[in-house]
């Protein structure tokens, strides 16, 4: 999966043509750590419809400030340019799918 830097946001998120599903995370995180597997199956199952990647909000703290995210996991789903989805916690694969807009 993709890590996401400041640098790359705009080319790699807000640029696509693809629905971005963006996981905030850190190192530290247990429910990260335990959502990580899941969004590495999802991201086989999307490939060619939607873009998952990551962003270490302690190595990105502007992008996690930008975005006002306040606990983690959090996810944002871009399209176009824009958040069309925003949640926090562990999900399955099935309600990841749905953040999307792919069921």
């Amino acid at each position: 999966m993709t890590e996401v830097t400041q640098q790359q946001f705009k080319s790699t998120v807000l640029d696509s043509n693809l629905p971005v599903l963006v996981d905030f995370w850190a190192d530290w995180c247990g429910p990260c750590r335990m959502l990580a597997p899941t969004l590495d199956k999802l991201e086989q199952e999307v490939s060619g419809q939607a873009t998952i990647c990551k962003v270490n909000i302690d190595e990105q703290k502007e992008l996690a400030v930008q975005f006002d995210v306040t606990s983690i996991p959090t996810l944002l789903v871009f399209k176009n340019g824009q958040i069309v989805e925003r949640r926090s916690g562990v999900m399955n694969i099935k309600q990841l799918k749905q953040m999307i807009g792919l069921t």
